[in-house]
Protein backbone atom coordinates (compact mmCIF):
# COMPACT_ATOMS: atom_id res chain seq x y z
CA UNK A 1 0.00 0.00 0.00
CA UNK A 2 1.32 3.21 -0.92
CA UNK A 3 2.38 5.54 1.92
CA UNK A 4 0.25 8.66 0.96
CA UNK A 5 -2.77 5.93 1.30
CA UNK A 6 -1.87 5.06 4.91
CA UNK A 7 -1.11 8.19 6.20
CA UNK A 8 -4.82 9.11 5.09
CA UNK A 9 -6.09 6.28 6.72
CA UNK A 10 -4.34 7.63 9.52
CA UNK A 11 -5.27 10.69 9.64
CA UNK A 12 -8.82 9.44 9.31
CA UNK A 13 -8.92 6.91 12.21
CA UNK A 14 -8.06 9.98 14.21
CA UNK A 15 -10.63 12.88 12.71
CA UNK A 16 -13.79 10.67 11.82
CA UNK A 17 -13.81 9.89 16.07
CA UNK A 18 -12.90 13.33 16.63
CA UNK A 19 -15.93 14.88 14.03
CA UNK A 20 -18.42 12.17 15.85
CA UNK A 21 -17.22 13.54 19.28
CA UNK A 22 -17.80 17.08 18.29
CA UNK A 23 -21.27 16.11 16.39
CA UNK A 24 -22.06 14.69 19.78
CA UNK A 25 -20.95 17.61 22.03
CA UNK A 26 -22.49 20.01 20.01
CA UNK A 27 -25.66 18.21 20.27
CA UNK A 28 -26.18 17.85 24.06
CA UNK A 29 -24.96 21.29 23.92
CA UNK A 30 -27.72 22.29 21.75
CA UNK A 31 -30.26 21.06 23.80
CA UNK A 32 -29.06 21.93 27.30
CA UNK A 33 -29.21 25.50 26.01
CA UNK A 34 -32.73 25.21 24.95
CA UNK A 35 -33.78 23.74 28.14
CA UNK A 36 -32.19 26.49 29.97
CA UNK A 37 -34.07 28.90 27.48
CA UNK A 38 -37.85 27.16 28.43
CA UNK A 39 -36.79 27.30 31.90
CA UNK A 40 -36.22 31.03 31.48
CA UNK A 41 -39.49 31.59 29.77
CA UNK A 42 -41.49 29.87 32.31
CA UNK A 43 -39.81 31.29 35.20
CA UNK A 44 -40.86 35.21 33.31
CA UNK A 45 -44.72 33.86 32.90
CA UNK A 46 -44.53 32.87 36.16
CA UNK A 47 -43.28 36.09 37.41
CA UNK A 48 -45.92 37.92 34.98
CA UNK A 49 -48.43 35.80 36.21
CA UNK A 50 -47.96 36.22 40.10
CA UNK A 51 -47.84 40.13 39.31
CA UNK A 52 -50.58 40.67 36.67
CA UNK A 53 -53.50 38.29 38.55
CA UNK A 54 -53.86 40.62 41.39
CA UNK A 55 -53.93 43.36 38.76
CA UNK A 56 -56.96 41.60 36.97
CA UNK A 57 -58.89 40.34 40.12
CA UNK A 58 -59.12 43.73 41.09
CA UNK A 59 -60.61 44.80 37.62
CA UNK A 60 -62.98 42.37 37.83
CA UNK A 61 -63.54 43.72 41.51
CA UNK A 62 -64.03 47.42 40.06
CA UNK A 63 -66.14 46.96 37.36
CA UNK A 64 -68.73 44.76 39.44
CA UNK A 65 -68.55 47.73 41.76
CA UNK A 66 -68.80 50.10 38.30
CA UNK A 67 -72.44 47.58 37.45
CA UNK A 68 -73.72 48.41 41.13
CA UNK A 69 -72.77 52.35 41.27
CA UNK A 70 -74.63 52.57 37.90
CA UNK A 71 -77.84 50.32 38.76
CA UNK A 72 -80.74 53.28 38.65
CA UNK A 73 -81.72 52.13 42.26
CA UNK A 74 -77.95 53.02 44.29
CA UNK A 75 -77.86 56.21 41.89
CA UNK A 76 -81.41 57.94 42.84
CA UNK A 77 -80.31 56.70 46.69
CA UNK A 78 -76.79 58.18 46.34
CA UNK A 79 -77.71 61.48 44.25
CA UNK A 80 -81.51 62.63 44.94
CA UNK A 81 -82.05 65.24 47.18
CA UNK A 82 -85.21 66.86 48.85
CA UNK A 83 -86.56 69.56 46.82
CA UNK A 84 -84.86 68.26 43.72
CA UNK A 85 -86.60 68.90 40.13
CA UNK A 86 -86.62 65.99 37.73
CA UNK A 87 -84.54 67.77 35.31
CA UNK A 88 -81.77 68.14 38.11
CA UNK A 89 -81.88 64.47 38.94
CA UNK A 90 -81.73 63.48 35.63
CA UNK A 91 -78.70 65.86 35.05
CA UNK A 92 -77.28 64.16 38.54
CA UNK A 93 -77.65 60.89 36.97
CA UNK A 94 -75.76 61.32 34.00
CA UNK A 95 -73.04 62.51 34.98
CA UNK A 96 -72.46 60.56 37.82
CA UNK A 97 -73.05 57.48 35.16
CA UNK A 98 -70.38 59.31 33.24
CA UNK A 99 -67.84 59.86 35.75
CA UNK A 100 -68.01 56.60 37.21
CA UNK A 101 -67.25 54.79 33.78
CA UNK A 102 -64.62 57.32 33.06
CA UNK A 103 -62.77 56.57 36.63
CA UNK A 104 -63.06 52.45 35.43
CA UNK A 105 -61.56 52.91 31.82
CA UNK A 106 -58.38 51.57 32.39
CA UNK A 107 -60.05 48.53 33.17
CA UNK A 108 -60.37 47.37 30.06
CA UNK A 109 -56.65 46.80 29.71
CA UNK A 110 -57.49 43.70 32.05
CA UNK A 111 -60.29 42.50 31.12
CA UNK A 112 -61.14 40.18 27.83
CA UNK A 113 -62.78 42.78 24.57
CA UNK A 114 -65.89 40.93 24.71
CA UNK A 115 -65.88 41.22 28.72
CA UNK A 116 -65.11 45.23 28.18
CA UNK A 117 -67.65 45.55 24.92
CA UNK A 118 -70.44 44.25 27.68
CA UNK A 119 -69.81 46.93 30.14
CA UNK A 120 -70.01 49.69 27.82
CA UNK A 121 -73.35 47.87 26.36
CA UNK A 122 -74.84 47.54 30.10
CA UNK A 123 -73.15 51.54 30.40
CA UNK A 124 -75.15 53.03 27.65
CA UNK A 125 -78.43 51.29 28.39
CA UNK A 126 -78.31 52.49 31.71
CA UNK A 127 -77.90 56.28 30.08
CA UNK A 128 -80.69 55.41 27.25
CA UNK A 129 -83.50 54.74 30.16
CA UNK A 130 -82.71 57.55 32.34
CA UNK A 131 -82.88 59.91 28.57
CA UNK A 132 -85.96 57.97 27.49
CA UNK A 133 -87.80 57.58 30.58
CA UNK A 134 -86.83 61.29 31.60
CA UNK A 135 -88.33 62.58 28.33
CA UNK A 136 -91.42 61.84 29.24
CA UNK A 137 -91.49 63.57 32.54
CA UNK A 138 -91.36 67.56 32.84
CA UNK A 139 -88.20 68.62 34.29
CA UNK A 140 -89.49 70.85 36.60
CA UNK A 141 -91.35 68.28 38.11
CA UNK A 142 -90.72 66.67 41.24
CA UNK A 143 -87.49 64.38 41.03
CA UNK A 144 -90.02 62.02 42.91
CA UNK A 145 -91.92 61.51 39.83
CA UNK A 146 -89.15 60.93 37.72
CA UNK A 147 -87.97 58.20 40.18
CA UNK A 148 -91.57 56.55 40.34
CA UNK A 149 -90.98 56.55 36.31
CA UNK A 150 -87.61 55.36 36.36
CA UNK A 151 -88.09 52.29 38.65
CA UNK A 152 -91.28 51.09 37.12
CA UNK A 153 -89.46 51.45 33.28
CA UNK A 154 -86.61 49.52 35.23
CA UNK A 155 -89.59 46.74 36.79
CA UNK A 156 -91.07 45.84 33.47
CA UNK A 157 -87.98 45.99 31.16
CA UNK A 158 -87.14 41.99 30.34
CA UNK A 159 -83.20 40.93 30.97
CA UNK A 160 -81.12 43.68 32.50
CA UNK A 161 -78.22 44.47 31.15
CA UNK A 162 -76.33 45.45 34.24
CA UNK A 163 -77.07 41.69 35.66
CA UNK A 164 -75.55 40.14 32.29
CA UNK A 165 -72.40 42.16 32.53
CA UNK A 166 -72.13 41.07 36.35
CA UNK A 167 -72.73 37.51 35.68
CA UNK A 168 -69.84 37.66 32.72
CA UNK A 169 -67.44 39.46 35.09
CA UNK A 170 -68.12 36.75 37.45
CA UNK A 171 -67.51 33.88 34.74
CA UNK A 172 -64.62 36.10 33.43
CA UNK A 173 -63.24 36.26 36.74
CA UNK A 174 -63.53 32.32 37.37
CA UNK A 175 -61.87 31.31 34.03
CA UNK A 176 -58.61 32.58 36.03
CA UNK A 177 -58.94 29.79 38.14
CA UNK A 178 -60.76 27.07 36.51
Amino acid sequence: MPAWLVAIFEILKFTIPALIMFWAVQSLFKEFLQGQQQMRLMEIKQQQSGTTLPLRLQAYERLSLFCERISIPNLVMRLKTEGMQAGALRLALMMAIQQEFEHNLTQQVYVSEQLWEIIKLSRTDTVNVVISVAEEVDPKADANELVKALFTAIETREGAPLLTAQAAIKKEAGLLFG
